[in-house]
């Protein structure tokens, strides 16, 4: 694969969607939802989603004066006893309210309640904003078995419908392994996968979102704790396309690499983000605050790369006091309540 110029900012991703602003990007995406229905009959609300984030392009507004971060969390941290038998989602969503989160992500999977879910969403205003893959460990896109690499795809595109069909912009996925043959052969596959799945990504308004998982693949897991993000960055920058991003996870490669410098090159590549303690002394995951992450250092990098949107929680849930302890660990990490000003004058 040829080196290509990566996506740098708005402006340029608006240019390779064909439009000039980002009004005009709205204006085509109402044109196309009008237009166009899903596979299933569902429009791809996610294209709407990405038109309400780019509006303030539009408006010269570049500031959610809400917060710059939008507390989010994995639908199975909910644990919680359902009140409600009919649609167990309702009591779940609401606790994720009650407890400061904004939006929720759920697995997909074939067998997920879709319709339950959009419901409980809609009753209670919890947003589901994303997906994660429930298929990428057990059935990986960069298999040596070429059936198994089939299934998988089949996963992915099914998965990307079922996003757009709870009314959610991105899906994070593992693309693969590095266990599963040598490093190119590894890329090679996993860029063959992502690439077939953009046109159907675009077309439902679903952003493919790479998470930097403990999968061998794009930093060496036997190396030291200063290795870059440069690998992953050129990955993304490979498919040349808006709808390939990251999801990026603050704790999973504390073991690796500096957060904050990874923030930095990954930079306008992160679509989302994700959330867990690490301790390099004690080698292993934790709460929030209780690793040896330098959160000072991780706000001023999001300050830098000018980030606002959603960060989701994935730590070990519970029921409503144990979310409302993970909501307040996040605030205290990151101060997502303070606008995008407020935490850049924070290291000025």
């Amino acid at each position: 694969m040829q080196p290509v110029r990566p996506t740098r900012n708005r402006r340029e991703f608006l240019r390779q969607l064909g439009v000039a602003t980002a009004s005009g990007y709205a204006a085509c995406l109402a044109h196309q939802m009008n237009a166009a229905p899903t596979g299933n009959g569902s429009m791809g609300r996610g294209r709407a989603v990405w038109a309400e984030e780019l509006a303030p392009a539009a408006t010269n507004a570049t500031e959610n004066e809400s917060g710059y971060l939008k507390q989010s969390l994995k639908a199975g941290m909910i644990r919680i006893k359902d009140s409600d038998a009919e649609n167990p989602w309702v009591a779940k969503f609401r606790a994720a309210l009650d407890a400061g989160f904004v939006g929720v992500e759920p697995n997909t999977s074939p067998g997920l309640d879709v319709d339950a879910m959009v419901a409980a969403s809609k009753e209670t205003g919890l947003t589901i904003d994303g997906t994660v893959g429930g298929y990428h460990w057990a059935t990986t896109h960069t298999s040596p078995n070429e059936a198994t690499r089939q299934k998988a795809q089949q996963l992915l595109e099914q998965s990307l419908q079922q996003t757009a069909d709870l009314g959610a912009n991105t899906f994070l996925i593992v693309p693969g392994h590095g266990k599963d043959g040598t490093a190119e052969e590894v890329r090679s596959r996993a860029f063959d996968a992502l690439n077939r799945a953009i046109p159907l990504a675009e077309k439902l308004g679903v952003k493919i979102l790479i998470e930097n998982v403990w999968n061998h693949f794009l930093y060496d897991h036997a190396g030291d704790s200063n290795q870059s993000a440069q690998a992953l960055a050129d990955f993304v920058d490979s498919f040349d396309s808006p709808w390939i991003g990251v999801q990026f996870d603050l704790g999973n490669h504390w073991k690796y690499g500096d957060v904050a410098e990874w923030v930095k090159t990954l930079g306008h590549r992160i679509g989302k983000l994700d959330i867990k303690g690490f301790s390099r002394e004690q080698g292993r995951f934790t709460d929030v605050t209780e690793g040896d992450i330098d959160w000072a250092s991780v706000r001023r990098a999001l300050g830098e790369i000018n980030f606002q949107g959603y960060v989701a929680a994935e730590v070990g849930g519970g029921d409503a006091d144990r979310l409302k302890k993970i909501n307040g660990q996040i605030e205290s990490a990151l101060h997502c309540s303070r606008t995008l000003q407020q935490i850049k004058a924070e290291s000025a």
